[in-house]
């Protein structure tokens, strides 16, 4: 039964093909325009890391004066000092943690071909790769032995050990950063999490850092701070602050492998400033945060808001769309009134009818999804040209390509209802009596 309804609806769109097309062009323009949309929110709110942000958390902690402060309004910091960070780090109360901040490094090639060039930075702790599940191409990270024994070693991604080196394993290769050589550990594999939750402060989209080395290291040989910072009292000066100056930026993750974990380690949180209250470093009360990484990424905003306007707007051109296809559905569907009231007259039931035309209206769905979707792609296509950070993400992947055509036979069905029960309540014999 339903391939004869969909054999009635295809003779039917062809004997009227111009608003067969006018009702395309309809749901194709509403669909291209709300997938183009959608599909860029989709990319940008994502999960970077799924599978694990649920056990990844930011700690949180308030070591400034007490300029400013307004109990239960004021925020922690985003970012810890180097005495904090270092104290959490050695407290080792997670399952796993890291230290970390950004930068920018020379380097010089060995190859002669290739003119010295920069290269963005991440300093952090060995915990950094298995914590956010890093994978490998060649060798592996250093370990926390090589964090205390400040070693000069070095992970770089795949794009620079192809620059560098073609490709091939750089295992045990040195390499010259800053002035400084190091050696080549090893090579990350397709690892790409965007937005970079682990350091919004730099960039929220857009490639990773092409080399990684030791924290400890890069505070030896002097390799320059890139990043957000925030000073109070006689704190600041200089990309990279002293180690004891009243500054915050430096970031600091943990993983927490189930919740009573987390309620233990906010706990240890609360305790460690009233600790540091005590001893005079802190002048506030307690003032402790821990999200993990989907809450920390809806506490900066990381979406834009213009984003969000559009898609909003694009689902209004939606359901603009969406009245008119009503109309000439309905228009349609009551000029076919004579042919509906033979076929209720040979005994065809109302249910049976209303099956036929909602068929017929999902069948101009599913051409207008095809519609839709060349539309999304060249919408797309117009995004990735434009000079915004998160631009190059715009690609539709194969859950908003299903999205797009369960969205356009959706709103076709939904379209369809009124026009397909308004023709169903046509009496068959003024029909036959007229014809």
């Amino acid at each position: 039964m339903f391939g004869y309804y969909i054999d009635l609806a295809t003779r039917s769109l062809r004997r009227n093909k111009a608003l067969t097309a006018l009702m395309v062009l309809a749901i194709a323009l509403g669909i291209g325009a709300s997938m183009t949309t959608l599909t860029v929110l989709h990319v940008l709110s994502g999960d970077p890391l799924p599978g694990r942000s649920g056990t990844l958390y930011y700690p949180q902690i308030d070591p400034r004066d007490g300029q400013g402060y307004l109990p239960g309004k004021t925020e922690p910091m985003d970012q810890v000092t180097w005495i904090d960070g270092m104290n959490l780090l050695q407290a080792k109360r997670a399952d796993r943690q890291a230290l970390m901040t950004g930068g920018t490094v020379a380097i010089q090639p060995d190859n002669s071909t290739l003119d010295p060039f920069y290269e963005d930075a991440r300093y952090t702790t060995a915990d950094f790769f298995p914590m956010f599940g890093v994978p490998f191409r060649y060798g592996h990270a250093w370990n926390a032995a090589d964090d205390e024994a400040h070693a000069r070693v070095a992970v770089i991604d795949g794009p620079l050990n192809d620059k560098l080196f073609g490709g091939g394993d750089s295992t045990g290769r040195t390499l010259r950063l800053s002035g400084v050589a190091f050696r080549i550990v090893g090579v990350v594999g397709d690892w790409n999490p965007n937005p970079h939750f682990y350091d919004l402060n730099r960039k929220s989209y857009g490639e990773d850092e092409g080399v990684y080395v030791p924290l400890s290291t890069s505070q030896d040989v002097g390799m320059n701070h890139d990043g957000g910072m925030d000073c109070w009292g006689n704190g600041g000066g200089g990309n990279t602050p002293a180690h004891n100056a009243p500054c915050v930026w430096l970031q600091f993750w943990v993983q927490l492998d189930s919740p009573a974990r987390a309620a233990a380690y906010r706990q240890f949180l609360v305790s460690y400033s009233e600790q540091q209250k005590a001893l005079g470093r802190f002048q506030r009360p307690p003032n402790v945060r821990l999200r993990n990484v989907m809450q920390w990424l809806d506490y900066n905003q990381v979406v834009p808001d213009d984003v969000r306007l559009q898609t909003g707007l694009a689902f209004g051109f939606l359901l603009v769309c969406l009245v008119n296809m009503v109309g000439l559905m309905l228009a349609k569907f009551m000029r076919r009134a004579g042919e509906l009231g033979v076929r209720r007259a040979l005994g065809a039931s109302k249910k049976a009818l209303f099956a036929q035309l909602l068929v017929e209206s999902g069948v101009v769905g599913l051409v207008g999804g095809v519609g839709g979707l060349l539309l999304a792609l060249a919408g797309l296509w117009l995004v990735r040209r434009q000079p915004a950070s998160y631009a190059a993400l715009a690609n539709i992947d194969p859950e908003m390509l299903f999205a797009t055509f369960v969205l356009a036979l959706g709103a076709s069905l939904l379209a369809g209802l009124l026009p397909a029960w308004r023709a169903c309540q046509v009496t068959p014999a003024l029909q036959l009596k007229s014809n």
